[in-house]
């Protein structure tokens, strides 16, 4: 029987979802978009697997859907017409924080939500908005499924040395520990690897997710062994607006000594640094690229040594280094970026050939690579849904 799948990633001005149809042979795809500007100048996009687009309108300042749940309905009323006999039977979610128990996706029901409220202090710039967009599907579609996907789940086969802090140790058995995050798109890349290079699949594998959030991990065996973001999905590397691994005495410097409030370092942690704050122009890499200011090229500099000391990092959490894969919006397309990654690292065994590096093959390294390495654009929307019908099936037998 025919089964209908939605997935949802509600975040803070946007709503992006993806529609699935169960056939015979798998998943497959019917359309993707999302509402973008949400409380602002809204934006509404969908297009088939083909680039076709399917639906598209632009609204005026403050008359646009202004959250999730208006979101959702614009996507409902759009389904409605599309596909008027065609329901929705079940709703995946992004779920950014699972905490430290949750490594599996879970039906959703009241005990549920209120569980994953405790972990808003963890994910305060995601989780209100994931939560949110789980209580406006169950309103919008009373009668269907709804899942809860984590970012966190994938990492809970780490090694207990990574994710504890060199805290009291209470503080570690309270939920005070390194998460990780990225775990869907990680597990999509892996995934896909399996069934492109096996062999590779099932050795040392760095992959490095790379977009306006940016993260590393090191995977063994399809295993999580090692992150580059920990208790927060600030650590680590720089990313769009986010400032990445900094000193805690920094924290304590500006908390003391200039005065700003717990909110206000917050702003600045989470929506003034990375690249923006460096550049002081942009988040988007591509401007920084195209700009000629000096401050756009420190920025990037910046960027390019953090992911090549984490990647250091990160083959040493793994003994060696068997494939290096590039994905995210930064990793699958910057060019340049990658160029710039892996000059030097001949002494590593990664060797980048640059015409396959300059259209994006899907295997970028030269022949002569003993690390072998991939661009794989990566579809969280895809493994949501197939965790989805999973747990659909299970349910109604």
């Amino acid at each position: 029987m025919s089964r209908v799948v939605l997935t949802v990633n509600a975040g803070s001005s946007s709503l992006k979802f993806a529609l699935f149809n169960t056939a015979e042979t798998g998943l497959a795809e019917l359309a993707r978009g999302q509402v973008e500007g949400l409380g602002a100048q809204a934006n509404f996009r969908v297009k088939a697997p083909d680039g076709m687009v399917l639906a598209k309108a632009d609204y005026p300042a403050d008359e646009g859907p202004g959250d999730p749940g208006e979101a959702l309905h614009l996507v409902l009323d759009w389904h409605r017409s599309q596909h008027p006999d065609m329901g929705i039977d079940a709703v995946g979610h992004r779920v950014v924080h699972g905490g430290p128990n949750f490594s599996d996706p879970m039906v959703i029901d009241t005990d549920l939500i209120a569980r994953l409220k405790a972990f808003i202090p963890l994910a305060p710039l995601h989780q209100p908005h994931n939560i949110a967009g789980v209580v406006a599907a169950r309103e919008a579609f009373p009668k269907a499924l709804q899942v809860a996907c984590f970012d966190t789940a994938f990492h809970r086969s780490h090694p207990w040395v990574n994710d504890v802090f060199g805290l009291p140790l209470e503080l570690y058995e309270e939920g005070v520990r390194r998460y990780g995050f990225h775990g869907l798109s990680y597990e999509y890349v892996i995934g896909a690897l399996r069934r492109i290079a096996p062999h590779h699949a099932a050795g040392r594998v760095v992959v490095a997710h790379l977009g306006n959030g940016a993260s590393m991990c090191a995977i063994h065996d399809g295993l999580s062994v090692g992150s580059s973001m920990g208790f927060s999905a600030l650590d680590g590397l720089p990313m769009g607006t986010r400032c990445g691994q900094i000193d805690p005495g920094v924290l304590l410097y500006l908390l003391d000594s200039k005065g700003m409030s717990v909110a206000e370092l917050s702003d600045l942690l989470y929506k003034r640094s990375g690249l923006a704050g460096l550049s002081g122009l942009s988040h988007d890499m591509r401007e920084l690229e195209a700009s000629p200011r000096p401050e756009a090229a420190k920025a990037i500099d910046y960027f390019v040594f953090r992911v090549r000391r984490e990647l250091g990092g990160m083959t040493a959490i793994l003994g060696g280094i068997d494939a290096l894969v590039f994905t995210g919006g930064i990793g699958a397309n910057a060019v340049h970026v990658r160029e710039r990654i892996c000059s030097g690292f001949e002494w590593l065994g990664i060797e980048l050939d640059q015409h396959r590096n300059r259209i994006s093959d899907a295997v970028i390294s030269s022949d002569r690579s003993r690390c072998r390495i991939f661009v794989i654009p990566t579809d969280e929307e895809s493994v949501i849904a197939n965790h989805t019908v999973s747990l659909l099936n299970s349910v109604s037998g």
